[in-house]
């Protein structure tokens, strides 16, 4: 039988990693370091690409797992969880969109959809976070 049991902190990386990322990307581009901006843009989508690919490989395999808080912490999580969920189903068309345009030189565009997949994604990966240590390392 195989342990699944480091996919949960492979994940929890991954999306870290992405948030600190995303937010050197856009530290990089406000001081007009386009090439860096852009090697460390692509090195976020390649860790949420990363998350993403070992999030289902291990949910697949796993199932659901279930949140063990009691008291106020369950209103709390399944909020956090829903707003995460929704918002990581809508980040992923949004990020294709902001990369295709910054790959095809349409910076303009790309600066105007950016300023909304910039936060919404910082926060899909940083409540990913917040998930797992809800789910694995606080309530267990």
């Amino acid at each position: 039988m195989t342990d699944y049991s480091i996919f949960p902190k492979i994940n929890a990386t991954l999306n870290g990693s992405s948030a600190v990322l995303l937010v050197t990307g856009r530290a990089l581009i406000a001081r007009g370091k386009m090439a860096a901006h852009r090697a460390v843009m692509l090195t976020a989508l390649a860790t949420s690409s990363l998350f993403l690919v070992s999030y289902l490989y291990y949910h697949y395999h796993v199932g659901s797992v279930h949140f063990r808080g009691t008291g106020w912490t369950r209103p709390v999580y399944y909020t956090i969880l829903t707003s995460h969920t929704i918002l990581a189903a809508v980040i992923l068309p949004m990020v294709i969109i902001t990369l295709t345009r910054a790959l095809r030189e349409q910076f303009d565009r790309h600066r105007t959809i950016a300023r909304w997949t910039f936060p919404l994604w910082l926060y899909v990966s940083v409540t990913g976070v917040v998930v797992y240590l809800m789910l694995y390392q606080i309530f267990v």
